[in-house]
C-alpha cells in the first residue's frame, strides 16, 4: 500500500482542501493518506476554529485514513520548525512513501533544487539574513532575500529563475522548509506539490464558485452574529458543515482569539517585562512594547492589542505566535531550537479509518517513536515539559472558551479515544 503524507490544519476543512487531497493522491500514485495536523493552536499563532477532534472528523470523512497530531511545541512555530516537526513525525511512522504540499508555484523541482543548496546553510547566509533584518525587512522577506542570494551564487539555480520572489509566498515558504526537512532527515520520502487553486492563502473575500480560503470561511462565520453557517455552505463539504453545526450546538465553536482575551490580558499584566522576555518570539525589546500597549488598547479585545503592537518590522503572524507562547507558557529554554532539533517525542493518533487501522498495524513494527492513543500515566512524561504535557495544557486552555466549561473537556486528552470512520 503506497502511502501519502500531508501536513494540514483544516481550519476548517473546505472544498479546496478536498481538491488538494484528491490531486495529491493522484500525482503521487498513493492509495492511503496520513495527515499530520496541528492541534488546538496553529502556525499563524491563532486558536483553531474548532477543536482537534472535530477537525479529525472532517479529515476522516473526506479521504484521510490516519490523522496524527503535530505537538503544540512545533505547531506554533515559524515555517522552519513547523515543517521540521511535521516531516519528522511522518518520517518516524516508517510507512510514508510520498509527501505532497500545496504551493503557489505548483512545481516541485525549484523546491528540491533550492533545498539542496540551503539545507547546509551556505557560507555568508547568516550574514546576509542579518543584513536584511537590520534593514527593516520582516523575517520571511529577509530569509527569502538571503536564500535567493545564496542560490544565485551556487551552481544550482531553480528553474523558475525567480530565486527569491517565489520563496516569500506563504505556501511556497512552507513547501521549501518541508523539502529542507526531508533533506535534513536523510529521508527517502518523495516530494510533490499541487498548485493552490482559485483562493490565495490570505484571501479574506468570499469568491464566486465553490472554493474560498480558510481565512475567508472563518471570517464569514465569525462575523455572522447568529452563528449561521449558511454563508459558508458553498465552500464546505457537507460533512464539514454538519460537524461545525454540531460543534456550534455544543458551544464549542467558533473559537477565536477574542475567546481568550481575559486570560491573555491577565497574564500580560501579571508578568514583569523580564518574565515576558523569557517567552518564545519575545525578541528585541518586545516585552516593553507589550507593557506599553496594554495601556493604549482602544477596547478590551486581542485585536486592539495587536493593533498597538504591530510595526513594519513585525508581522501579525509573529505577534500572534508571541502571544500564544505567552498564554501557553512556552519559554525559550524548554521550547527553543535545542529541544526542537531533536525531533518529536511520540506519534499521537487522533483518528483513523479501516485503512488507517491497517497502517497502524504496520507502524507497530516500523515506527521509530512511541505511538500514543490517549494520555495516561505511562506516557505523560514523553517529551518532558514541551512534549505531551504541553499538548494537554493546550487542550485545557482551549476548553476555557467553551460556552459550558467542564473539567472533562479540560482533560479530554485523557478520555478521548482516537476517532474512527466509519
Amino acid at each position: 500500500m503506497r502511502t501519502l503524507g500531508i501536513v494540514v490544519e483544516y481550519n476548517p476543512m473546505h472544498n479546496g482542501h478536498v481538491y488538494h487531497l484528491q490531486q495529491s493522491k493522484k500525482i503521487s500514485n498513493c492509495d492511503a493518506v496520513v495527515a499530520v495536523m496541528s492541534g488546538h493552536f496553529l502556525q499563524r499563532g491563532e486558536p483553531a476554529l474548532s477543536d482537534k477532534w472535530s477537525r479529525t472528523d472532517m479529515a476522516l470523512a473526506n479521504g484521510v485514513d490516519l490523522v496524527l497530531e503535530l505537538p503544540v511545541a512545533y505547531a506554533v512555530q515559524p515555517a522552519e520548525w513547523f515543517a521540521y516537526g511535521a516531516v519528522a513525525t511522518l518520517q518516524a511512522t516508517g510507512v510514508i512513501d510520498a509527501l505532497c504540499f500545496g504551493s503557489e508555484l505548483g512545481d516541485a523541482e525549484p523546491f528540491i533544487q533550492a533545498a539542496d543548496v540551503l539545507v547546509n546553510e551556505p557560507s555568508g547566509f547568516t550574514d546576509q539574513l542579518q543584513e536584511h533584518l537590520k534593514a527593516g525587512l520582516t523575517y520571511p522577506a529577509a530569509y527569502a532575500a538571503a536564500a535567493g542570494h545564496a542560490i544565485k551564487n551556487s551552481a544550482t539555480l531553480p528553474s523558475t529563475g525567480q530565486a527569491d520572489g517565489w520563496m516569500i509566498q506563504p505556501n511556497n515558504s512552507l513547501g521549501l522548509h518541508y523539502v529542507m526537512a526531508l533533506r535534513r532527515l536523510n529521508s527517502t520520502i518523495e516530494a510533490y506539490t499541487i498548485a493552490r487553486t482559485q483562493a490565495g492563502y490570505h484571501d479574506t473575500n468570499a469568491p464566486e464558485g465553490s472554493i474560498a480560503s480558510a481565512t475567508a470561511v472563518r471570517k464569514l462565520w465569525v462575523e455572522n452574529k447568529n452563528g449561521s453557517l449558511g454563508a459558508c455552505a458553498q465552500y464546505l463539504p457537507t460533512s464539514t458543515l454538519q460537524i461545525l453545526e454540531r460543534e456550534h450546538r455544543l458551544g464549542r465553536a467558533p473559537i477565536s482569539w477574542d475567546s481568550y482575551t481575559r486570560e491573555l490580558i491577565y497574564r500580560l499584566h501579571q508578568l514583569s517585562a523580564k518574565s515576558l522576555a523569557r517567552h518564545l518570539e519575545v525578541t528585541e525589546g518586545l516585552e516593553h512594547r507589550v507593557k506599553q500597549a496594554l495601556g493604549r488598547m482602544a477596547d478590551y479585545r486581542v485585536e486592539s492589542l495587536l493593533e498597538q503592537l504591530k510595526t513594519k518590522r513585525y508581522t501579525r503572524t509573529k505577534l500572534q505566535r508571541m502571544l500564544t507562547h505567552i498564554i501557553l507558557h512556552h519559554d525559550k529554554f524548554h521550547f527553543g531550537p535545542d529541544s526542537l532539533e531533536k525531533g518529536p517525542w511520540y506519534i499521537r493518533v487522533l483518528g483513523f479509518t479501516d485503512k488507517g487501522r491497517a497502517l497502524l498495524k504496520r507502524m507497530k513494527k516500523s515506527a521509530e517513536l512511541p505511538i500514543v492513543l490517549t494520555a495516561n500515566r505511562n506516557n505523560i512524561g514523553l517529551g518532558g515539559v514541551c512534549g505531551l504535557e504541553a499538548d494537554i495544557r493546550a487542550t485545557s486552555l482551549y476548553a476555557n472558551a467553551f460556552q459550558q466549561w467542564n473539567a472533562r473537556d479540560a482533560l479530554r486528552d485523557y478520555y478521548e479515544p482516537p476517532r474512527r470512520n466509519p
